[in-house]
């Protein structure tokens, strides 16, 4: 009995792992990896991805792709930008000029698809006619122009330029004002517009739009 006792209590007293544990260590570490693994999967799927080539570079587009003038914008998801073909001289609901723009806003833009507050990739609203941010509400112009925040500044813009139907011959390229590119007027001729997205300026923090017009949330 003494010895059965013994044995007992080294069990009792021993710092081995007893099966049922080694069990729960087991399942637990399984839990935690199909965890991440989900995690990691998620991040994977909401994170814009693109083949290789395709955004960094160059994108050429035929000039029978732009959009009307003051017309909804034509996305080019490969390249991760919007073509919009502005001409505040000829206003609607989705371009017009605000009280602080002395210049007619004349010409076309590639606009960067990405929000400036998080990162978010926002989309065209047909029903309010404006660019909108799904993940905290930013709404901005069809030239990009800050409508409401939480954005910190308008949409930024790729370089773009007027290509001859040799598509080789620049026959006019995007000014900066400042250090943003200004919308391209097409001259006579352009058949071709290149965008190049490896070259990009952020917008500028001009006032939010909805404080003209006195409707800022």
């Amino acid at each position: 009995m003494a010895s059965q006792a013994a044995t007992v209590d080294a069990g009792a007293t021993g710092t081995g792992v007893s099966r049922r544990e080694f069990l729960y260590y087991i399942w637990g570490a399984s839990i935690a990896l199909v965890t991440l693994q989900g995690a990691g999967l998620l991040l994977w799927f909401l994170i814009p991805r693109f083949r290789e080539g395709e955004f960094g570079g160059t994108f050429t587009i035929d000039i029978a792709e732009l959009p009307e003038v003051n017309a909804s914008p034509i996305n080019f998801p490969d390249g991760r930008f919007w073509l919009v073909n502005l001409d505040s001289t000829q206003p609607n609901e989705l371009m017009y000029q605000a009280q602080d723009e002395s210049n007619p806003i004349q010409g076309v833009a590639a606009i960067y698809k990405v929000c400036t507050h998080l990162g978010c990739i926002y989309s065209w609203t047909p029903a309010n006619n404006r660019f909108e941010c799904p993940c905290h509400g930013s709404k901005y112009r069809l030239d990009g122009r800050r409508v409401e925040s939480p954005a910190p500044r308008s949409l930024d813009r790729f370089l773009l330029q007027a290509i001859a139907d040799d598509e080789s011959t620049v026959l006019a390229e995007a000014t900066l004002d400042g250090d943003f590119y200004q919308p391209l007027p097409l001259p006579e001729g352009t058949a071709f517009l290149r965008v190049d997205t490896g070259s990009r300026k952020d917008g500028p923090s001009l006032p939010l739009l909805c404080d003209f017009q006195g409707n800022c949330p």
